[in-house]
Parts: C-alpha cells; structure tokens; sequence
C-alpha cells in the first residue's frame, strides 16, 4: 500500500481533505499530513475541520513517500510561498510519481513550474494562471495526465477523483 504525502495548512477545503483522504485509508493506503511543524491542528475554511499534522516538512523527503496529495481551498496558495512546499511538490512531479490535486491545489504545482504541458483541471478562477503556466487546461471532473497527475476541479468531482487517484495507486 501507498504513503501518501499531504500537503495542507489552515483554511483547506474541508471536503476535498476529508473525503479523498478517507477512501485512501479505506483503500488500505496511509496519509501522512505534512505542515510547518507536527503536531499543530489545522482548520478547514468551511467547517472548521480540524487536522493534526503528523510531520514538520523539515522532517520529510520526497523519497520517503509514494504519492503526493495537495487539497485545495487556500491553502495551496499560502504553501506556495514556502519555497520548502514548492521543492517538496516539484520533487513527485520530477520523479513521475503520482501526485492528485483538487480545486486550488494545482496552485502549488504552477509556482513549482511542474504543469508545462501537462494536461490538467483546477478550479475556474486559476484557469488562467495554469494556461499561463503552460497547461492545456480541460474544463472536467478529473483529468489523469501521463499516469501520473490527477487533477479535479470542485468539491462535486470528489468521486471521479478519489476513483482516478485509486485507480493509478493500484497501478
């Protein structure tokens, strides 16, 4: 079974943590929450959702892990001015490993320059700024681009992309 890295901060879209990271355990697959420092709790932005993180990201490497996690809502877009986040998530995309990113998640991966090329989705408003980052952008519930990345646009599309993100950790 897979060690998922995920990567969030405080004001994450509840949903799209909540329900992906239980059909991964579900799957038998293991989530490691990764933040500034273990054993803060981080909130969701809409429900409030609390999450304990389990590992400072000066605790981790890339290597350690089999796939990478970015939940959207606004942390993405605080983890992205964090040079170590932006390392950390270009690190899975260099190494072809799978990486699944919903909403604003894709948010991390445009400032690691890791999406050129690439086919993916995110949410509306960072449409532009993923074709600027060289995407080809596909307005769909979820989009597998190279067996590797798996994007999702809304909270609505959580089943397409918990079955796809399951799908190529069966692989």
């Amino acid at each position: 079974m897979a060690k998922i890295a995920t990567v969030l901060t405080n004001m994450f879209e509840d949903s799209e943590y909540s329900d992906p990271a239980k059909a991964f355990q579900d799957a038998g697959h293991e989530i490691v929450t990764i933040e500034m420092e273990a054993g803060t709790v981080v909130k969701g932005m809409k429900k409030g959702t609390p999450v304990r993180i389990d590992k400072g990201i000066n605790e981790v490497k890339p290597e350690d892990f089999d796939a990478l996690f970015i939940p959207g809502g606004f942390s993405p877009d605080q983890l992205r001015a964090d040079e170590r986040f932006v390392n950390f998530a270009k690190a899975f995309m260099d190494a072809d490993k799978p990486v699944f990113a919903i909403c604003h998640g894709p948010q991390l991966l445009i400032t690691a320059k890791a999406l050129e090329g690439r086919d993916a989705t995110g949410y509306k408003s960072i449409r532009v700024d993923m074709e600027y980052a060289g995407t080809k952008f596909h307005d769909k519930e979820v989009v597998v681009c190279q067996n590797q990345l798996v994007t999702s646009r809304q909270p609505e599309d959580i089943p397409a992309f918990n079955r796809e993100a399951l799908k190529l950790l069966e692989a």
